[in-house]
């Protein structure tokens, strides 16, 4: 799934977890737990400029996160 189609936090939810399968695997279940807490901690909110921003946020802090660990995203590197 590509950046351009997480527009709801569900898919923003698988779109995290697929990502954090391509850090090192020592690393992955550290993440994938942070994503799922974060998930839970801001499943009631309902303020759709907010969750566009949260959505927005948690794509650059993953982006950030692969090019730390240089993981190869979508064909890069």
């Amino acid at each position: 799934m590509a950046k351009q189609c997480v527009q709801n936090s569900k898919q923003l939810y698988k779109y995290l977890l697929r990502a954090c399968k391509k850090l090192p695997e020592e690393s992955q279940g550290h993440y994938k737990h942070h994503v799922r807490q974060s998930f839970h901690s801001h499943a009631d909110e309902s303020d759709p400029m907010r969750v566009q921003e949260i959505i927005r946020k948690a794509i650059l802090d993953a982006d950030w996160i692969l090019n730390k660990y240089g993981a190869k995203t979508n064909g890069e590197r």
